[in-house]
């Protein structure tokens, strides 16, 4: 990295680990939520993406004042590529719904667990099939790692996670659908991010909040407020810390960090909300969740694998965003819930 990087690699570390960390709570608030609040998924997404804009856009005008002459509008952003920041609204709004859905059926634990796990599988064999892009030796272990987690996870998960666990694992692979989409859209796009990651990804939660605000009013928008304080407060919560913050420091890190060891550094996010499942819900995973566990997380280290061969092999020369630090080619979006 350069010297006139405003972050060292350790700090650019320590911001993605935190993104992460606070990314593994949003699924345990969300239950939380359900509780409390007497509200569904659809709903409580709605209220995590109006209150995460609500602190994002906050963020772009401090961003604006301090740098005008790099960071551009959020009208422009969205004129750049219009039916980019539609479909990257929507995507966002269908696997973050998901996911809180797949909590619900399935327990947090197994929830962040299948949707983090294949999701990069879904890309991996979607990028083959629609781009073209060739997998390696170690692309082609992740998908089979990815696929006999699965197949493991469907056939060991019981009521002890949650009340339905193959419906809420089938949520859980719709949510890692859309993220899988929104992912090959954004490499489909361009080689780069038209008014940059941030403001790109500000845009697609306000297209999100559009798109999730009819599906709530129908499912039941607002909460019940027998515990008015505590219930106002998980709100806040989930727009500020796994949605404003968690994205903010992601970005951020990611210019001093590579995408493939943020990758790595993300998987703090399934062990947070594995412990948090286990110790506050009381969530207990039986041998087969576990050896399915383990294998989709193993297919994450090997696309990480396969990546970094991939961006050495290019050209014949190390990649200069690889270098530097930078994502190149990368949805305007996290890698996580």
């Amino acid at each position: 990295m350069q010297s006139s990087s405003a972050l060292s690699v350790r700090q650019g570390v320590l911001y993605v680990a935190i993104a992460a960390t606070a990314w593994g709570t949003g699924g345990a608030v969300a239950a939380e939520l359900y509780d409390v609040g007497g509200i569904g998924p659809v709903s409580v997404s709605f209220w995590r993406f109006l209150t995460g804009l609500g602190l994002l856009v906050a963020a772009h005008l401090v961003r604006r004042s301090r740098r005008p002459e790099t960071a551009l509008s959020l009208r422009a952003t969205f004129a750049a590529n219009p039916r980019r920041a539609l479909i990257t609204g929507f995507g966002l709004a269908v696997y973050q719904t998901a996911y809180f859905a797949a909590v619900q059926q399935a327990g947090l634990t197994v929830a962040t667990v299948v949707t983090l796990g294949s999701g990069p599988v879904l890309v991996a064999v979607g990028a083959r099939l629609t781009l073209g892009e060739r997998t390696g030796l170690a692309g082609t272990a992740a998908v089979a790692s990815g696929i006999a987690g699965l197949v493991l996870l469907m056939g060991g998960a019981d009521g002890s996670t949650g009340p339905a666990p193959l419906l809420g694992i089938g949520y859980a692979l719709l949510s890692a659908a859309g993220y899988a989409g929104v992912t090959l859209l954004g490499r489909f796009s361009g080689r780069e991010n038209a008014g940059g990651a941030f403001e790109s990804t500000v845009t697609g939660f306000a297209v999100g909040t559009v798109c999730l605000l009819p599906m709530a009013l129908l499912e039941g928008l607002p909460p019940a407020m027998e515990r008015p304080a505590w219930t106002l407060a998980l709100i806040l919560y989930l727009g500020a810390a796994p949605t404003a913050l968690a994205y903010t420091l992601f970005f951020a890190g990611l210019r001093a960090v590579r995408a493939t060891t943020a990758s790595v550094v993300a998987l703090v996010e399934p062990l947070t909300a594995a412990v948090i499942g286990i110790l506050v819900f009381d969530e207990r995973l039986n041998a087969i969740v576990l050896t399915g566990t383990a294998l989709l997380l193993c297919a994450v280290f090997f696309l990480v694998a396969d990546e970094g061969v991939g961006r050495a092999a290019s050209r014949g020369t190390a990649d200069p965003d690889a270098v530097h630090g930078r994502r190149r080619s990368r949805p305007a979006m996290p890698t996580k819930d």
